[in-house]
């Protein structure tokens, strides 16, 4: 009988911090669960990890579509029987601007995106680490208060504090709950913030996965 690898699940896996995680945790033999919106840069990734030897499956799907998530987590509950690990890197990064002038809109998906997914994934996802002794991983941004940075500051904390309060409810009985800081990055969404950085001054991603899992 074929031994049931070890699953991770990877909520926005197609770029930066997810695809360096995605990467690195299929060459240290788990199967890779890979959530993002954009079917290209999944399939890239997909092509990745198949060339270095390892395995995935793509899951092309937006997660703050609940159908959609509710669908997946049944399918990996029905096949695997739960997760070893989730990493959520999925983040919805709101323009900068002045507090006055944030953007209803953009407000209105930094809560949906940051906070109002993650509510619900947590509460999806739960019974399936549960079921393998599993950890969920989230990372930390400390942005709140930071001028121009409100609606990304305000709901990236909203997001790190409910994750602390299941890390404290769940210590004793699983399952486990870890907040990482990565390093600053070169990804596209600090591109989005700071403009004109020297990215050559920055941590590789695959560099902080490398940190991030090696830690775990």
């Amino acid at each position: 009988m074929t031994e049931t690898p070890k699953i991770a699940l990877i909520t926005g896996a197609s770029r930066g911090l997810g695809a360096a995680l995605a990467e690195d945790l299929a060459a240290r033999g788990y199967h890779v669960l890979a959530v993002a919106r954009t079917v290209g840069a999944l399939e890239e990734l997909d092509d990745r990890i198949r060339r270095a030897g390892g395995s995935a499956t793509l899951a092309p799907m937006d997660v703050a579509e609940a159908p959609a998530m509710q669908q997946l987590a049944q399918a990996a509950l029905s096949r695997w029987g739960g997760l070893d690990l989730w990493a959520h890197c999925a983040v919805h990064a709101a323009p900068l601007a002045p507090a006055p002038h944030v953007d209803g809109k953009d407000w209105a998906k930094s809560v949906l995106v940051n906070m109002d997914v993650t509510r619900g994934l947590i509460a999806l996802l739960e019974p399936l680490l549960r079921a393998r002794q599993g950890t969920a991983l989230f990372f930390d941004d400390p942005r709140a208060g930071e001028k121009f940075f409100g609606a990304y500051g305000a709901t990236k904390a909203g997001q790190i504090a409910l994750a602390r309060s299941w890390q404290a409810e769940s210590a004793a009985v699983g399952p486990r709950v870890v907040i990482a800081q990565p390093a600053p990055m070169p990804t596209a969404v600090r591109a989005r913030f700071f403009p004109g950085e020297d990215r050559g001054a920055l941590t590789p991603c695959k560099d902080e996965a490398a940190r991030i899992l090696d830690a775990l």
